[in-house]
């Protein structure tokens, strides 16, 4: 059987924007029922239209629902307030749509929930006993309406206003839906642009936004650029879903790590905590209960293989794979490898944990690390405060050596600046130098170009004195 052309625009609409097509046959209803409304109903019909999209027939009903009685000084007031904002609004009407689908006018400034009685959707239990006796409280009464031929231009631009801005609700809510599943997930996306500090990342049927605390600076975002991505958070907002990505947040770190090792994948490994500094180096505590499985050999794979990939989805940041112990000076001893741990003293006092470790001379830098990133790492990934000192007695000063690290930066910076502002002074004497050497060249063309001028003359006059004799000799 062939499909009407309004059961094919139906499908058309479902395929290209992923929506039910009982969904978009109810958004025609409620156009219709605000159509209808617009033209041919009043303001006390609760209007609910019936549509056949193979016939392209339709049945229009009102729909009211029996209530108790109310008594008559309430009914009257109720009565004279319905009828004050008609006369003042009756062009500010605005078409909204109620939760239960049947579509509605209503007046702005109309305050239903002050109300005990609603004639538009209700009728009181003595007019419905008028109608037939059976009727109780609770019951619907449903009223056929007469079916217009045709619609006013009015009627049906209202009827289009609402198909479009209910399949948009339609489907802005199944994108939210979808992507709220992959929240805290790892989804892969393209650089689409750039808006200000904002990251605008296409990931398929949504764009993300990456705002500036959620890039690594070190890594570049150029537009076309195929990344992974963490989806942080899924809101729905009035302008729609907001996806909010990062590439900075540790637990990236997490969710590569079960995608490309199958055994924390399936649980035989697990992750137990996590230290990051973006695009610089990351710490990985793991642990197993397994011990026919080696954690570390299962992370690195052979020759590297698993961690290289890893490293190369986060642009070349270095990871250092930590052995969990439930001996926390064990641990401390492990997270601060690559350096050789002498001795580790505990000292707890309330919630404040304090390790002093110790370490031989030629170590205190490798433990500290660049700017004490080493010791910074494996600090947070421990969860203890951690003093290093060394054999000798020598403590460093990690706190002025990061500070020393950002005074050098901030100097450099200065000096940088300083020397784009030198640039930017001598620069129009520079263009008067050049200005002044391209005058100069023109000068010294136009030289040449005289004397070249005569040479070139020369062979004409000695032609015209040869005539000149031999017409002398004749």
């Amino acid at each position: 059987m062939s499909q009407s052309p309004i059961q094919a625009a139906i499908q058309q609409i479902c395929q290209e924007k992923n929506l039910s097509e009982e969904s978009v046959l109810r958004t025609i209803e409620l156009a219709l029922a605000a159509a209808y409304r617009k033209d041919f109903g009043n303001k006390l019909q609760n209007i609910v239209v019936k549509f056949d999209p193979k016939t392209g027939g339709l049945e229009v009903f009102d729909v009211k629902t029996v209530v108790e009685d109310l008594p008559e000084e309430e009914l009257e007031l109720l009565l004279e307030e319905e009828k004050k904002p008609e006369k003042k609004t009756v062009k500010k009407e605005t078409p909204v749509v109620p939760a239960e689908g049947a579509a509605a006018f209503v007046a702005e400034g109309e305050e239903e929930e002050m109300r005990r009685f609603n004639p538009r959707t209700e009728i009181q239990l003595k007019d419905a006993k008028a109608i037939s006796k059976k009727y109780k409280i609770g019951d619907e009464i449903v009223t056929d309406l007469p079916v217009p031929g045709e619609f006013g231009r009015m009627a049906a631009q209202t009827a289009k206003q609402v198909i479009i801005q209910k399949i948009r609700e339609e489907e802005r809510q199944n994108i939210f839906d979808e992507y709220k599943t992959y929240e805290r997930q790892v989804v892969v996306g393209t650089i689409q642009r750039r808006d200000g500090r904002l990251v605008l990342v296409d990931i398929g049927r949504a764009t993300a936004i990456m705002p500036p605390e959620e890039q690594v600076e070190r890594e570049r975002y150029n537009v076309g650029n195929r990344m992974k991505f963490y989806l942080k958070s899924v809101d729905q907002t009035s302008r729609g879903p907001q996806l909010v990505i990062s590439r900075a947040n540790p637990e990236i770190i997490r969710k590569i790590f079960e995608t490309e090792i199958p055994e924390i994948a399936n649980g035989a490994i697990e992750i137990k905590s996590i230290a990051r500094e973006p695009g610089n180096r990351s710490k990985v505590a793991i642990f197993t209960s397994e011990e026919n499985i080696d954690p570390i050999g299962s992370c690195v794979g052979q020759r590297g293989a698993r961690i290289q990939t890893i490293i190369g989805e986060l642009s070349g940041e270095k990871i250092d794979i930590i052995l969990f112990d439930e001996d926390a000076a064990k641990f401390i001893t492990n997270a601060l490898s690559p350096a050789k741990v002498a001795s580790v003293e505990l000292k707890e006092t309330g919630e404040e944990k304090v390790a002093f470790v110790k370490v031989k001379d030629d170590q205190l830098s490798l433990a500290i690390g660049r700017g004490g990133q080493n010791v910074r790492l494996a600090s947070r990934l421990t969860g203890w405060k951690i003093d290093i000192v060394s054999d000798g007695g020598k403590k460093p000063e990690v706190a002025e050596e990061a500070k020393a690290a950002d005074a050098e930066a901030m100097a450099a910076k200065e000096e940088k600046a300083a020397e784009v502002k030198t640039k930017a002074e001598t620069a129009p004497e520079i263009k008067e130098e050049k200005e002044e050497k391209a005058e100069k060249k023109k000068r010294v063309k136009k030289t040449k170009e005289a004397e070249v001028q005569p040479a070139e003359e020369a062979p004409a006059e000695a032609e015209v004195k040869e005539e000149v004799e031999k017409k002398t000799e004749e």
